[in-house]
């Protein structure tokens, strides 16, 4: 099961990965319709009918590219709860003392919401709160399985470290920092605002006079959502508030890594501590590299993953710190 439980970790990834590409190549709304496309379930059905496909959604011209972007997410993520559900069998079927059933049910349930939102980002037409909460719903699947797979796996320091524990509650403060910047990266995805400024540190001409806060995080009327809906001082906006949102999460979790190095004992816990600094440092360059070459696709999908990276550290190290010895 544990090897099982990696390999969902590794098709976890491959799905946000496909998720963020998707969306970098606008191609959302690829397959105007959901679970199918076009009114096929088979993408190769609507190839081979295309002006039938293209007849059935007159305002939806038929783009090939973008519809196998769309499809093979689609068909990622459905492994994807396949092999989550195979897990609950197995743990709910074949049980034993250290076997955990709760955590792999809330799996199978959060993995059939995420279905759900994947349907609603099509049928609500990319309406942001959904885009927000389907790249939140993938994180959430990521890290469950990832923690499942460290409580199936035997995880003792010897000697323990029991001093340690107090730094606990900082590693959740920073998985909560994190979690709200992502939130904020989805956000500022979802509505297009990403190259809303171009220049570095923060943004050009007089962007303090034009900030709009109550309408960056407000959700306009609109048939479609596809390349956003808000106007540009707002989504001016939500980028900077993007960018301040980088700076406390980089200057806490420098921080968090600083004093965790200093303090510990353990070398699994110094490890982690620098592994904490390097894929940190690593998403600085890569969202820096966003803004000077314009959001190449590359970066940015390597943005989303390294973020997804960067969770998965803070993971360990809050398991390892609050571990049972």
């Amino acid at each position: 099961m544990r090897k099982l439980v990696l390999f969902s970790i590794f098709l976890a990834m491959v799905v946000i990965v496909l998720g963020a590409y998707t969306r970098l190549t606008d191609a959302g709304l690829g397959c105007p319709d959901w679970p199918g496309c076009y009114g096929h379930l088979s993408f190769s059905d609507t190839t081979k009918h295309i002006e039938t496909a293209q007849q059935a959604f007159p305002d939806r011209p038929f783009e090939e590219h973008k519809a196998w972007n769309e499809m093979i997410h689609r068909y990622f993520a459905s492994g994807l709860g396949f092999v989550i559900l195979i897990i609950f069998l197995n743990s709910l079927f074949k049980k034993s003392f250290n076997k955990p059933v709760k955590l792999p049910f809330f799996l199978v349930c959060l993995v059939c919401f995420q279905g759900a939102l994947g349907m609603w980002t099509v049928t609500l037409n990319l309406l942001p709160i959904v885009v927000m909460g389907h790249l939140l719903g993938g994180f959430t699947v990521l890290s469950c399985l990832f923690l499942l797979y460290l409580r199936l796996t035997p995880y003792r320091i010897p000697g323990g470290d029991h001093r340690m524990r107090r730094f606990g509650r900082y590693s959740t403060i920073g998985i909560l920092i994190l979690t709200a910047q992502i939130a904020l990266g989805g956000w500022t995805s979802a509505n297009y605002a990403a190259l809303a400024c171009t220049e570095l540190p923060v943004c050009e001409g007089a962007w303090y006079e034009n900030l709009d806060i109550a309408g960056a995080f407000s959700i306009p009327h609109a048939e479609n959502y596809e390349f956003g809906a808000h106007p540009y001082h707002e989504r001016m906006t939500m980028h900077i508030m993007h960018r301040v949102g980088a700076l406390i999460t980089f200057l806490y979790l420098c921080w968090l890594g600083a004093r965790l190095y200093a303090a510990a004992s353990s070398r699994l816990i110094k490890n982690l501590s620098v592994l904490l600094i390097l894929v940190l440092g690593l998403q600085v360059i890569l969202g820096v590299s966003n803004v000077v070459f314009s959001l190449p696709v590359l970066v940015a999908v390597l943005h989303n993953a390294v973020a997804a990276c960067l969770m998965l550290v803070l993971i360990s190290i809050n398991y390892t710190l609050y571990r049972k010895t």
